[in-house]
């Protein structure tokens, strides 16, 4: 299975702007810039794209792994907290932070914890945050 997504960029960093597309098409041109990113202007930006997708597929890994231990999740909630910051003068995202809300009747809390933990060190996003980047560039003259 691949998947894809593509972002285009016209100008310089602070006054250029940018869109990013999905292959789903739920994103189609849509629009990011410095200031929507650094700064408090419209339009969505990378870590925010980052953020959304740890907290869906941490919540769809809980979801699995809590209906593999037998029990029905009623409602699962995740909101992921990203923190960018500068680290020895780069941006760095330094923390994801997942804030969970479950409703799960019959599991015991010990229970829904360790199940919990686990979703957050396995989900694919979670790993792919650890993954190794290959690039390749066609260099257009």
């Amino acid at each position: 299975m691949k998947r894809h997504s593509s972002a285009v960029w016209q100008g310089t960093l602070k006054e250029g702007k940018g869109t990013l597309t999905t292959q789903s098409g739920v994103l189609q041109e849509t629009p990011y810039s410095f200031t929507g990113r650094f700064e408090s202007g419209t339009g969505t930006n990378p870590e925010e794209l980052i953020a959304a997708a740890h907290a869906g597929c941490f919540t769809m890994s809980v979801s699995a792994k809590v209906s593999a231990a037998g029990f029905n999740p009623e409602r699962l909630s995740t909101r992921a907290n990203l923190t960018l910051e500068q680290v020895q003068g780069a941006w760095t995202i330094t923390t994801i932070h997942l804030e969970l809300t479950a409703k799960v009747p019959g599991i015991e809390r010990t229970k829904f914890d360790e199940i919990a933990a686990d979703a957050m060190n396995t989900c694919i996003i979670s790993r792919a945050l650890k993954a190794d980047f290959t690039l390749h560039i066609t260099f257009e003259n």
